[in-house]
């Protein structure tokens, strides 16, 4: 089985998303056959280059129900161990980052881009790093496993832009507006940070639904909680 995971790494509910998710799998008796890539997406693609802080950003766009986002994400992040620290968290564009998980990928495989999935969402929401910088990024995908001179070529030129802006578009032309937004072998989505219970049984309907020996109807989850272009769940 294959599930994309169209995310971004500047989106709170991916993170939590990103746990909920792996909770399930790990209890899942299949999951020595499910495969797990990350997909780009950028909620605020015109974000400059220069980073700044992420409250002044957040309150400059969402008003004063921006304090109120950032409370309700950072209590539901401890229930799934994550510690958000929104007054270091910086904003930033997150296409370098993109590019980067691009080359896990496809030169370390999907393990390693999971590893580095994880380390830029700790990264970026934990521990107040410029994901913007190249040079912070490479020691973030150092940290991850990946090779440094080759990160740092990489970086320093374009390797990998036009498929992650390929892949962008492809977002599009899904109809993906929200993350993060699961795709289960290239047919079913599931939006949103849902529940464990509510990936697990996904996961259950999926794995029937391609064993010939076993039809399933096609799984149906509302939509959980997620990012849009606009706006985050509060």
């Amino acid at each position: 089985m294959k599930v994309e995971i169209w995310s971004d790494i500047a989106c709170p509910w991916c993170y939590i998303g990103k746990r909920r998710f792996e909770q399930a799998l790990a209890d899942f008796p299949g999951k020595e056959d499910v495969e797990v890539v990350y997909r780009p997406y950028q909620l605020v693609p015109d974000a400059p280059a220069t980073a700044s802080p992420h409250r002044a950003w957040l309150a400059e766009r969402y008003g004063p129900q921006s304090v109120a986002m950032d409370a309700r994400v950072a209590e539901l992040g401890l229930a799934e161990g994550i510690t958000y620290d929104f007054d270091a968290a910086l904003h930033a564009n997150t296409f370098l980052g993109h590019r980067l998980l691009h080359l896990a990928e496809t030169e370390y495989g999907a393990e390693a881009q999971g590893r580095l999935k994880e380390a830029l969402l700790k990264a970026h929401f934990t521990d107040g790093v410029d994901i913007g910088d190249r040079a912070a990024l490479a020691d973030v995908a150092v940290a991850a496993g990946l090779d440094r001179e080759r990160v740092t070529a990489y970086l320093a030129g374009d390797e990998g832009a036009a498929e992650v802006r390929a892949q962008l578009a492809e977002a599009r032309e899904l109809g993906i507006s929200a993350v993060p937004t699961f795709v289960f072998e290239g047919k079913w989505a599931v939006q949103g940070g849902q529940e464990a219970a509510t990936f697990r049984k996904v996961l259950d309907q999926v794995a029937d639904e391609i064993d010939e020996r076993r039809p399933a109807p096609v799984p149906v989850a509302p939509a959980g909680e997620a990012c849009a272009d606009g706006s985050c769940a509060i």
